[in-house]
């Protein structure tokens, strides 16, 4: 996979032919939210001979147990709820090589305010178990008038403001054939109709690698997306296709559709697809 632009590549090379210590890490990564989406695109990429500040140690922190799909990967798995501030300080206080920290975890609550309570909690009791001490958070435009709790992790930010440690930058990413049901999209006309762009994982992974090793991206945030756009109603014909169903698309309806309520008895339809398509068992 070549995934730096030709001059990063070079550096990285040269940086490893002029500096070759095979025997010791050069970068120390500490993964929070491993098993996620974009946390196991970072644990797929440190592993390469061009990857930005390697060779890289990675330690990678989740919630659940040392799931079977990451066996290949060369990471130290720590379980670890970092919602548990005791838990956190006995597991991860320990951690003294630790050079940048990757933190691409989030909870998601009912409401948005227990998202700004949860997800606070969590990157607080990661910052006093690492000790870590963080400059202010700089955005050009003002806050919506909303609870986010995006906005809560950038207070816990002004919190250790002038303090001396680290530095940051953030990077903010832009059933039914097995029950012969309808695809159904569960939004609004708009959002069916109108254009959407999105941010692929190893993107936002490769991303923030090159701006944890790059001292012109530090303490910057930054608008991380493939750089096109989408219509739903396009993207939905061709999953409906991929996946065989016949019948799919928007409905009109005054009544909402939730996901959360349309999955929350299909359990055991879940396990009967990962049976019969010989799939990896979660939990």
């Amino acid at each position: 996979m070549s995934w730096w632009w030709a001059g990063v590549i070079g550096a990285a090379k040269k940086r490893t032919e002029e500096h070759d210590e095979p025997s010791r890490y050069k970068s120390v990564a500490l993964v929070i939210g491993i098993t996620g989406v974009i946390g196991n695109s970072l644990a797929e990429i440190f592993p390469f001979s061009d990857t930005p500040g390697g060779p890289w140690k990675v330690y990678g922190v989740a919630c659940r147990p040392h799931p079977a799909w990451t066996d290949h990967l060369p990471i130290d798995y720590i379980q670890c709820n970092i919602l548990n501030e005791e838990e956190t300080r006995d597991k991860l206080s320990k951690l003294n090589d630790v050079t940048h920290i990757f933190y691409v975890a989030s909870a998601k609550k009912l409401s948005e305010a227990e998202n700004c309570i949860v997800n606070g909690t969590m990157l607080r009791n990661l910052f006093k178990a690492v000790q870590s001490r963080d400059p202010s958070f700089r955005e050009d435009l003002p806050r919506l008038k909303l609870l986010n709790f995006c906005y809560t992790l950038d207070v816990l930010f002004e919190e250790i403001k002038g303090k001396d440690g680290l530095i940051w930058s953030v990077h903010r990413p832009a059933i039914c054939k097995h029950e012969g049901k309808p695809l159904r999209f569960p939004g609004n006309r708009q959002a069916w109709d109108g254009y959407w762009d999105a941010s692929d994982a190893d993107l936002i992974a490769e991303h923030q690698i090159w701006a944890a090793m790059n001292r012109h991206a530090k303490n910057e945030a930054f608008n991380c997306s493939n750089g096109d756009v989408f219509k739903w109603k396009d993207l939905w014909k061709v999953l409906a296709n991929r996946f065989g169903i016949e019948h799919y698309g928007f409905q009109e309806t005054d009544e909402k559709l939730s996901l959360a309520e349309m999955m929350k008895d299909k359990g055991p339809v879940w396990d009967e697809i990962v049976r019969d398509n010989s799939l990896l068992t979660t939990n």
